[in-house]
């Protein structure tokens, strides 16, 4: 699964409010949020060292 937002300044949603919403009204655990974070960054279109650096950054979180 991936969250984002569509139209953000139009309904309202954007990304990190969405996040913190599913987190709240699923329960998630900081492993699950971790997941979709990184699948997140695996679905990007960027160049493998880009998505590393992202991915690096994440983790050092």
């Amino acid at each position: 699964m991936i969250i984002n937002s569509d139209d953000p300044a139009y309904f309202g949603g954007y990304l990190n409010a969405n996040y913190f919403a599913i987190t709240e009204a699923l329960k998630l655990t900081d492993a699950k949020v971790y997941t979709l974070l990184k699948n997140s960054l695996e679905a990007l279109f960027v160049t493998d060292a880009e998505r590393l650096a992202m991915v690096a950054k994440l983790d050092a979180y």
